[in-house]
């Protein structure tokens, strides 16, 4: 299952990551998203397509 990896190189903190994440994954942490729940992660891509500094990737893990 994919997993969401945030870049806080080019995070701003804006929260519209969070904002829009209907399973409570991420969360704005030390001004940074960060990702406090990856087991509800269902890998819908919603936080990488909203986030307007492309700082959101996933990973494939095995």
């Amino acid at each position: 299952m994919p997993r969401p990896i945030i870049d806080t190189e080019e995070c701003t903190g804006c929260g519209i990551c969070v904002d829009n994440c209907d399973h409570d994954v991420l969360d704005i942490v030390q001004d940074k998203a960060t990702v406090i729940n990856e087991d509800a992660c269902i890998a819908c891509g919603d936080c990488m397509e909203e986030c307007p500094m492309a700082a959101i990737v996933e990973i494939e893990e095995d």
